[in-house]
């Protein structure tokens, strides 16, 4: 594992103050696969846009998925804000990660049963937030992000450069300390890929913790960390 590192004014923050994100002695497997990472100790900070690269099967994906709390580890912890989350019962994992965390998935997982404005308020509800007090946000992102026009359609009526901008607007509805992302330019056209690597960018140099898997040249020009596993 390489990790290369360069310095970054942060600006002033919008998130948590001191919000950050480390891992301590992490190992991971899935049954009868070979063991990843290897006792791996990390820490990733507020303001930095961290790149995770490597060849296939390396754990990227997976590594993501860990520090998102949605798998636990075989050995070491995950910690957010120097509290170990690893530790945490269901419950707790998904509330910090409803409150504190964005993701943006490679397929934009959007379900195809809603509206395009339905999916990006989805996770308020999980926040404890009702949809009505959250609009107004759904529709300034949608409008950022070009797809104002797309709200009441379905996902089934959206080219895959849209969809992945609306599940950019779902990750970002409340200004999450941490976002992670995994390949989130893998499927896209040229201006669909500068929209959403702008819009990680900005939220990294806001003071969010951003932490995206890819091998997309344009995204890891604009690191201010690159992780090689």
């Amino acid at each position: 594992m390489t990790d290369t590192s360069a310095g970054t004014d942060t600006g002033t923050s919008v998130f948590t103050p001191g919000t950050g994100l480390s891992i301590r002695d992490l190992s991971f497997a899935f049954p009868r696969t070979e063991e990843l990472f290897n006792g791996l100790s990390l820490d990733f900070h507020p303001g930095e846009l961290t790149i995770l690269t490597g060849p296939s099967g390396r754990g990227k994906s997976t590594l993501l998925y860990l520090l998102g709390l949605m798998l636990k580890p075989s050995a070491g912890h995950v910690s957010v804000s120097g509290t170990n989350a690893s530790a945490m019962n269901d419950a707790g994992r998904a509330a910090l990660r409803a409150s504190a965390y964005g993701f943006v998935f490679q397929d934009s997982a959007l379900d195809p049963t809603r509206t395009v404005l339905d999916n990006v308020l989805e996770t308020c509800l999980y926040r404890g937030e009702t949809k009505k007090s959250r609009t107004p946000r759904a529709m300034e992102l949608l409008e950022q992000f070009g797809v104002t026009e797309r709200a009441t359609h379905k996902p089934g009526q959206i080219s895959g450069g849209q969809a992945q901008r609306i599940a950019l607007c779902r990750a970002l509805l409340h200004n999450p300390s941490i976002v992670l992302a995994d390949e989130p330019t893998g499927n896209l056209d040229a201006e669909s890929s500068g929209i959403v690597t702008t819009a990680l960018h900005a939220h990294a140099q806001a003071g969010g913790v951003v932490i995206v898997a890819t091998h997309d040249p344009a995204v890891v020009s604009l690191a201010d960390r690159v992780v090689k596993l």
